[in-house]
């Protein structure tokens, strides 16, 4: 009998349907590191390829999982079925439409490249994840992906326009468009966004773009403790001044960090003293943005507000160094494996109010696990990122870090907080999807799935199926972005 995958064969060219080893392993994982092998990557060329492709997975209920970078952190991007991958990452159409000030993409574009093309017309995109230079548009779409300067210019659905791809059956459709407004009918475009490729496939989609901010003024300022930093960054959100990046990085982050770059790229550090090594302070990184003289009025308002209980506070002198201390901080999250050897990525939000005894419960969590748990984020919107620290190969390390995960949810829940802001659900947070949303509010999210896809083929296991991470190993492998 002629399988699925003849009937492929029968309407894509040889090139693009990938069955080796190494293709179906290097599709088989995202930063999760949890790997599950597909039958086949699959490469289309054109929209009339993934139609296809779409029309014969539904037809055989076959499994299609629709992958980009492979950045996303929570296994999004696993296919946990198995089946079939789409990968689009090939896919780099890129236009900037300075008239309107926006911007045609196709989902393998990255989102740095898309910014790099956007500031050559004096625009800018701001979404900026801390994988921004490896993370797909396309990804970042279907996680509805923030990023450092998520309080002040929004988050990718603040930025999304129009999308256009297909439907599970392999129908073309198109929501919304090049338009600032449009109201025609059910608003399908935000059901895209944030769905995690479960409810159709983006094969283009138009971004808003923004004027590029003429200059950039950034500081680092160093506390003893986290609830010293945590009040400064209070009484910067006091002050009503709006940072265009706020991040906060905790003592046991700050720690990880500079040893990995003492190891690695000690002449990036002139801005950290070397004494830090041994006495580590929280930190706030800031930057201001606007013409020069609102990003200078407001960094001396940021500096009046927080800068007065500082133990230690350093300007970047030029855009070089301020780029410098960013890179530093983009490399938190690599950063965390110098406290062990797995992780599990949490990225919480809590109210503005709640942040102090939220790093309260997280300072007795830490206590009574005995597990390292490096907490930094976006101080501005409360968008925190946690990680639970712990050896793979220590039973007992295992049982504490999901005792503790577990905890962690359920604190940030009855503090009327989220369990992911920017990372969305993928396979490690289905667990406690139950946390944050009650009976009613899933009966009706499986609804809305159901409608679009009822033989249930695109990316599934994710989002509302509890998944334990615990029964599955993670892989060791490097990525393109380890460092």
């Amino acid at each position: 009998m002629e399988t699925p995958l003849d009937r492929l064969r029968d309407v894509l060219p040889p090139e693009a349907i990938d069955t080796s080893a190494e293709g179906t392993f290097r599709a088989s994982l995202d930063n999760l590191r949890l790997s599950r092998c597909p039958e086949a990557v699959l490469r289309p060329a054109d929209e009339d390829g993934v139609a296809a492709i779409l029309a014969l997975a539904n037809e055989h209920r076959m499994p299609l999982t629709t992958r980009g970078a492979g950045s996303a952190t929570t296994g999004a991007a696993t296919p946990a079925d198995g089946g079939w991958v789409l990968d689009l990452s090939g896919w780099k159409q890129l236009a900037v439409r300075e008239a309107t000030m926006s911007a045609f993409v196709q989902p393998g574009v990255t989102v740095k490249a898309l910014d790099n093309a956007a500031a050559e017309a004096g625009l800018a995109y701001p979404p900026d994840p801390g994988s921004a230079t490896h993370a797909t548009l396309g990804g970042t779409i279907a996680c509805n992906a923030g990023g450092l300067r998520g309080a002040k210019y929004g988050v990718t659905r603040d930025y999304v326009m129009g999308l256009e791809g297909f439907l599970p059956t392999g129908e073309f459709v198109r929501w919304g468009g090049n338009l600032r407004k449009f109201a025609c009918g059910y608003n399908i475009r935000d059901l895209w966004i944030g769905s995690e490729g479960t409810l159709g496939i983006i094969t283009g989609a138009v971004l808003r773009l923004i004027p590029r901010p003429v200059a950039r003024r950034t500081a680092l300022l160093a506390y003893s403790d986290e609830p010293a930093a945590l009040a400064a960054a209070a009484a910067i959100r006091k002050r009503r001044v709006i940072p265009s990046i706020l991040e906060f990085l905790d003592r046991e982050t700050v720690a990880a960090t500079l040893r990995l770059w003492h190891r690695v790229a000690p002449d990036k550090l002139t801005a950290f003293p070397r004494a830090w090594t041994a006495d580590t302070p929280a930190l706030l990184l800031v930057e201001t943005d606007g013409e020069p003289v609102q990003a200078d009025a407001e960094m001396a308002a940021v500096l009046e507000a927080a800068g007065t209980h500082a133990a230690h506070r350093h300007t970047a002198a030029s855009a070089e160094e301020a780029e410098t201390l960013w890179t530093v901080r983009r490399s938190c999250s690599q950063a965390m494996f110098e406290l062990g050897d797995t992780k599990l990525n949490e990225d919480v939000v809590l109210p503005l109010d709640a942040q102090e005894p939220f790093f309260q419960a997280i300072e007795r969590l830490r206590r009574e696990t005995g597990l390292p748990m490096p907490t930094f984020g976006h101080a501005a919107d409360g968008n925190f990122h946690v990680h639970i620290m712990y050896d793979a190969g220590n039973p007992a390390h295992r049982d504490k870090a999901r005792d503790g995960i577990r905890r962690l949810m359920e604190q940030v829940v009855a503090l009327d907080g989220a369990i992911s802001g920017e990372h969305g659900i993928g396979l490690a947070k289905t667990p406690f999807m139950a946390l944050q949303h009650g009976a009613a509010e899933l009966a009706v999210m499986r609804r809305v799935k159901e409608a679009f896809d009822p033989n249930k083929i695109l990316n599934p296991g994710k989002l509302l199926e509890p998944f334990e991470i615990w029964n599955h190993p993670r892989t060791k492998v490097r990525l393109p972005w380890d460092h």
